[in-house]
């Protein structure tokens, strides 16, 4: 059996991208992960110690794309996707969003964005 945790519009300040103005300085990014691991446990006994914390989630995956700097939001997922599923062996999946909320395209685009499935 597996749920999923959700985490939705995490805001994370990181340097992320190919061109010169990119890696110039920092720029919002949003990133959304799918936890998948078995909560039946914590269903039933509602003790936070039988799931694992979205808190935990949320600060692995932003201090990894941070520390990354990376060129790629490919890239970018990856370390994500790699820094929650190290928080604990319950997780057996990780689906990582991260999308740029001021994309460097000459067209009118809201975001873009990679979504990356890692799992065990």
């Amino acid at each position: 059996m597996h749920d999923t945790i959700e985490v939705r519009g995490l805001r994370v300040l990181a340097v992320c991208g190919v061109l010169d103005e990119e890696r110039r300085g920092v720029q919002p990014l949003s990133v959304d992960l799918d936890v998948e691991l078995d909560a039946q446990r914590a269903a039933a006994s509602d003790d936070l110690d039988d799931t694992v914390s979205y808190a935990l989630m949320c600060e692995a995956a932003a201090e990894a794309i941070a520390d990354a700097s990376p060129r790629l939001l490919e890239h970018a997922t990856d370390v994500a996707g790699l820094a929650v599923l190290a928080l604990d062996p319950r997780i057996s999946a990780v689906t990582v969003t991260v999308t740029k909320l001021r994309p460097p395209v000459a067209l009118d685009v809201a975001t873009t964005g990679v979504r990356r499935r890692l799992a065990r």
